[in-house]
């Protein structure tokens, strides 16, 4: 025969009555310490999402596109009449060739070209030249700063700056902005240490 009847402790009135006195109470008290702590009420959690919005950086776009490379978090946000289209990590100018701060317009697209040092005075085979293939460049100044695809630098995108002065993203963030980007658009620099860019330059 099954004795179905038990309290709290989980212990048949049999059972119990077999325990001797000092056990009871032992197992009475700490069944009563189980049921406070349980009782207790909780706080309901903070919820820790974030907004899936921003507000665009208030400059004058004929495009509907406007984006923002900042460089507190290296990475550029792209907006498209005024709701948040992407994201894409980035590595603009290194400290010692800094991206100047500023608003930027789209000045023309090339799919693929050499970007050359000695174009601005510095000969390609001193330690400071180059002259490197890129594809998707979309040009932001015409003293040759450029947003375009570096697959070379990757890894310093969204955690370094180590470029020349331009905007670097990988082969595919490039070809979006290559692809999107109308000529016009503009392109807002924030926060590096290169000073203030003089528009047109």
């Amino acid at each position: 025969m099954t004795d179905r009847h038990t309290g709290a402790t989980g212990v048949t009135r049999r059972g119990f009555a077999r325990l001797g006195a000092s056990t009871a109470l032992a197992l009475v008290a700490a069944t009563a310490t189980v049921g406070i702590a349980t009782a207790a009420p909780t706080t309901p959690a903070t919820p820790t999402t974030e907004p899936t919005t921003s507000q665009a950086p208030p400059v004058a776009t004929k495009t509907g596109w406007v984006a923002l490379a900042d460089d507190a978090t290296k990475q550029i946000t792209i907006w498209h009449n005024g709701e948040v289209v992407k994201t894409m990590p980035t590595s603009m100018g290194s400290n010692k060739h800094p991206t100047p701060n500023g608003v930027y317009y789209t000045m023309e697209k090339k799919r693929e070209m050499y970007m050359d040092s000695s174009t601005y005075g510095v000969p390609v085979d001193s330690p400071e030249g180059y002259r490197t293939y890129v594809e998707y460049a979309t040009r932001m100044s015409w003293s040759g700063i450029f947003v375009h695809a570096a697959p070379w630098s990757v890894n310093q995108q969204g955690v370094s700056n180590v470029s020349h002065g331009c905007l670097n993203v990988s082969t595919a963030n490039g070809k979006y902005i290559y692809d999107n980007f109308p000529i016009g658009t503009p392109i807002v620099v924030r926060g590096t240490v290169g000073g203030s860019y003089t528009p047109g330059s």
